[in-house]
């Protein structure tokens, strides 16, 4: 049993526990290096090593990527989002703002905590790989050595997209050597296919009823293979994408809720719809939800917010949803009544709300909700996209966009719009993940991947008039350049 209530609050002592700046950042200490080679010798030491790898996930004594950081610098850069009221850093308005530059600290900050969270994995996968048979399960081996690369594929799969030349580290360093330290970037084919092997590997993991009810929320079989489908999908290898989603959709482990609010309800999570979740119990002295109080307001008595992340003004998505559409009110609120006086607010502008937890409500830190990294609607989506890029809008992806739109509320498209071209079907499935997927760390991806063209576009109509091509990755941040003399920037930020 590897509790996985535990997961994210395990630290652990020597390499496990380092950071990797410019790809690595070693402690010299020898004994850091004696403390690792007797941790890993049994079954509970590779337990506690994976554990700490999904951590980086949700939790850091700053600021994790789940938790807050990625956030910052995804959605900000896009048509409906922007930095709250509340959001007073400098680094944080600028990517909102579109005035980022190499010397950006969340840039930094976004490369920092994704390499911690490769290095922990390569520990994990060189170290556990090494245990002595005699002192762990080849099951259990092998299943937390896949685990690994699920989350290591899960973080190359973000720095790929956001930066576009990164270094593709695979194993602990252990010396200081300059070879070992200045590592040269890959090129993009490089990194993906080592995404999509460490995926097809973990696709050997169990299905979602393989693991006991203190497990729930481990990656799965059904984890991988839905990941492995958007990769190919980025990469625009349709006849792929379209397959692998496809498989995912005929295991049967998954279907949508009836109610699109139970996908973000604490009390349904690692539902049937919930492929992976980063997982997060709040009023419990553990890590909540940070992204519930960031998110929330600071104008209502008894609500503790910080108003820093803010809905677009400029952005026309909050009026585009149908009047049945469920979503809107799920993921927005425009009134809000008070626990300290029973009052009614209503707010000038709607609010991002999709992770609020009524159990926490003049706290909201502690939400209970988990963050979805991974929902089936995103699947039917995903088989929707890939095979109208094969063969146009056929009726198979018309259904596929109509059960998500069905759950919502909305007119099945196929009713509305039965005889879309390929291009405005293309843009239809954009725009129901931009309605289905509020706040989930979706739509810069989504723009970045159609396009410069299209990016500049989008922003430029949302009022974001600082767009420009060179906005659909980001800078390789100065402070790694200036510490490995083997990294470039990437051209369109020299």
């Amino acid at each position: 049993m590897t509790n996985m209530k535990n997961i994210g609050y395990l630290f652990l002592a020597g390499t496990i526990a380092l950071s990797l700046s410019s790809c690595v950042s070693l402690d010299e200490e020898p004994s850091s290096s004696l403390v690792a080679e007797n941790f890993y010798t049994k079954e509970a030491d590779a337990i506690s090593a994976v554990n700490a790898v999904y951590e980086t996930l949700h939790y850091d004594a700053g600021q994790s990527l789940y938790n807050g950081l990625i956030q910052i610098g995804v959605e900000m850069a896009t048509d409906d989002y922007e930095a709250g009221p509340r959001a007073r850093n400098s680094h944080v308005r600028a990517i909102s703002n579109l005035t980022h530059d190499v010397s950006n600290n969340r840039m930094e900050e976004l490369w920092l905590e994704s390499y911690k969270a490769i290095n922990r994995a390569n520990i994990a996968i060189d170290k556990i790989s090494a245990i002595s048979p005699n002192n762990i399960s080849a099951d259990v081996q092998k299943r937390l050595v896949n685990e690994a690369k699920f989350l290591r594929a899960l973080h190359y799969f973000n720095l790929i997209r956001w930066f576009k030349y990164i270094p593709l580290v695979l194993h602990e360093t252990t010396t200081l050597s300059t070879e070992s330290l200045n590592i040269k970037q890959a090129t993009e084919d490089e990194v993906y296919e080592q995404i999509i092997s460490d995926l097809k590997d973990a696709e050997q993991l169990p299905a979602p009823d393989g693991y006991s009810s203190s497990d729930v929320g481990r990656a799965t079989a059904g984890s991988a293979k839905a990941l492995l489908s958007k990769v190919y999908l980025t990469r625009q290898q349709w006849q792929l994408a379209a397959d692998k989603a496809k498989e995912v959709i005929d295991t049967g482990w998954y279907d949508l809720f009836d109610d699109f609010a139970d996908a973000f309800n604490p009390a349904t999570k690692n539902g049937k719809e919930h492929i992976f979740s980063v997982q997060y119990q709040g009023y419990s002295n553990y890590v909540g939800n940070y992204l519930a109080v960031r998110s929330a307001t600071n104008e209502v008595p008894g609500i503790s917010g910080e108003n820093a992340d803010a809905y677009h003004q400029g952005s026309d998505l909050y009026g585009s949803f149908e009047p049945t559409d469920v979503r809107r009110d799920i993921s927005f609120v425009t009134d809000i009544v008070s626990p300290v006086d029973g009052k009614n607010y209503h707010l000038r502008v709607p609010l991002l709300n999709k992770y609020h937890d009524e159990n926490a409500n003049s706290n909201p830190k502690e939400s209970s909700v988990n963050f979805p990294y991974f929902r089936y609607s995103e699947i039917l989506l995903i088989y929707a996209e890939a095979l109208n890029e094969l063969n146009g809008p056929t009726a198979e992806a018309y259904n596929a966009v109509d059960k998500v739109r069905s759950r919502a509320g909305s007119s099945k498209l196929a009713d509305v719009a039965p005889a879309l071209s390929q291009d405005n079907f293309r843009d239809s499935v954009f725009q129901e993940r931009r309605k289905e997927f509020i706040y989930e760390h979706q739509r810069w991806f989504d723009l970045s991947r159609r396009g410069a063209e299209y990016y500049v576009k989008m922003l430029k109509a949302a009022g974001k008039t600082q767009a420009q091509p060179k906005h659909i990755h980001f800078p390789v941040p100065q402070r790694e350049i200036d510490l490995n003399p083997n990294l470039k920037q990437n051209p369109d930020w020299e």
